[in-house]
């Protein structure tokens, strides 16, 4: 841990785990993975004329470009993103009914936890918390990850991007995951991969961001190399 002090046994504590999902319950190289895969599957049945390492490159271009692009933390949807994916591969627009139930079908075979998230947040349901999601996403893509990871009843709340209609570190995200579990946010810590969105993001409406992966700066509360350190930082260990 780096700064901040703890809740301590016996002692109003926190009330509150949010916690982000790419990065943090959702290891991104398997969605990496993933996406390679689909890419591959893509050029085999539209017989296109590419290696497949450049095909996966003019994929993550064009994905990266669509998100790059937004205004300010205006929410862009990712499924849009990935349909321009095809589409450049392709070299027209190809219909989401024929490209996105393959998409879906090698993700959920691909993704994995990352390590350790998964009891943490089966340990944390069973105190008397609040577990939130607070995440970038898609909000149908989002709640199916976390189906395939056999956890999407332990939380709570699960705030997306899509629903609230702004990203990180919009306050208006926080401020939704806030409302929902009822807590002041000072009873809250919010769990992120990413320092400018997440973490500070978080501490701006003065919820405590906890590091996990993240560069350093003032707004880290807490650091952590590994997910069931949490339950140190709220007292469940």
């Amino acid at each position: 841990m780096n700064g901040g002090k703890p809740a301590e046994r016996g002692q109003p504590g926190f009330e509150a785990v949010f916690w982000d999902i790419g990065g943090v319950i959702l290891e991104l190289e398997s969605v990496q993975r993933a996406h390679a895969a689909f890419v591959g599957e893509l050029l085999e049945q539209y017989d296109l004329d590419h290696d497949r390492e450049e095909a996966v490159d003019i994929w993550r271009t064009t994905v990266g470009d669509h998100f790059r692009e937004r205004e300010g933390t205006a929410f862009r949807s990712a499924r849009e993103g990935y349909a321009k994916g095809v589409a450049k591969l392709v070299g027209e627009r190809v219909p989401e009914s024929e490209w996105k139930p393959t998409f879906d079908e090698y993700v959920e075979e691909a993704i994995e936890p990352v390590p350790g998230a998964v009891e943490t947040v089966e340990r944390l349901a069973d105190a008397d918390l609040h577990v939130g999601v607070v995440s970038d996403v898609d909000d149908r893509a989002g709640k199916r990850m976390l189906e395939s990871f056999g956890i999407r009843g332990a939380f709570d709340s699960i705030t997306t991007s899509e629903e609230v209609g702004r990203t990180k570190p919009d306050p208006e995200i926080f401020e939704t995951a806030l409302e929902k579990a009822d807590v002041a946010p000072e009873r809250a810590v919010m769990i992120g991969d990413r320092y400018d969105h997440d973490v500070r993001g978080a501490d701006e409406v003065g919820i405590h961001g906890v590091a996990f992966g993240a560069d350093d700066g003032p707004a880290v509360a807490y650091r952590i190399e590994s997910p069931p350190e949490v339950l140190d930082i709220v007292g469940e260990r």
